[in-house]
């Protein structure tokens, strides 16, 4: 197993913490220098904030850490491709590099319908890694839609 899917698993247990909560199931983990700097999940309904997304409690978290809102020269591992308000996010905090697994036909900011992070216009480049674990990520998210649609029929 590769280092990204070994953090991509770790994504996917944050991702169990959002579903837990009733919120949709998506995990994010910052790593530097191969150590945990930040993690998140998404958390928009639980904490009334419509910026709580997993990426975003990430980074959140991982600026408290070094006391830095940039932070270049990390990885930040996401079970679904961002969106535009988490692209831009890490645009503006520098970070090195992203790798996302499931790829988002809706709203997808990395390539699927936007290709934010990797416009010419940036002054910030930054890598970019979909498709990790991708159908794992993608049945993590099926299976909770797919349970809320029940719930929702019953």
């Amino acid at each position: 197993m590769s280092e990204d899917e070994q953090w991509m698993l770790h994504a996917q247990r944050l991702a169990e913490k959002a579903e837990a909560q009733g919120e949709v199931p998506v995990g994010a983990v910052l790593v530097k220098n191969g150590e945990v700097v930040g993690e998140g999940w998404n958390q928009p309904i639980t904490l009334s904030d419509p910026t709580a997304h997993a990426e975003i409690m990430a980074m959140r978290a991982a600026g408290q850490l070094l006391e830095n809102y940039r932070q270049p020269e990390t990885t930040l591992y996401v079970t679904l491709e961002p969106c535009s308000m988490c692209a831009g996010a890490m645009l503006h905090a520098r970070v090195g590099r992203v790798v996302f697994g499931a790829y988002d036909p809706k709203t997808g900011a990395a390539g699927s319908v936007y290709d934010t992070l990797q416009d010419e216009r940036n002054l910030h480049k930054l890598t970019v890694e979909g498709g990790v674990l991708a159908e794992t990520c993608s049945e993590q998210l099926r299976d909770f839609f797919r349970a809320k649609r029940k719930q929702l029929s019953t």
